[in-house]
């Protein structure tokens, strides 16, 4: 198993989870975070330092098949990410807005 970034984080990309992954599975693109779902070593300590709940086991996903291919195209091509930042400046504002995903920038 593994844990994916689902939709949630876009637009916010808080970085909480960053700093406690022992493995440094996390890449960053332009509004979201991704985990590379094949080095990922399934510890968890990543879901409870999400302030937006994205993240979340691969078999409790509704979308488990289009969020695994999303974190694993995307972890191909951004760059790894292994200190956290500061969230994005609207992050407060898209914190609890739904359907987020035509606002993903690749």
């Amino acid at each position: 198993m593994t844990h994916l970034v689902t939709e949630n984080c876009i637009k916010c990309k808080y970085t909480d989870c960053v700093n406690v992954c022992p493995v440094d599975c996390f890449y960053e693109g332009p509004n979201f975070l991704v985990i590379n779902p094949d080095e990922c070593i399934d510890c968890g300590v990543c879901i409870p330092e999400c302030p937006v709940n994205a993240i979340v086991e691969d078999d409790s996903c509704n979308e488990k098949d289009f969020y695994y291919e999303l974190n694993h195209r995307l972890s191909q091509k951004w760059p790894n990410i292994v200190k956290s930042k500061d969230p994005l400046p609207e992050a407060e504002n898209y914190k609890n807005v739904t359907d987020k995903l035509k606002l993903l920038e690749e």
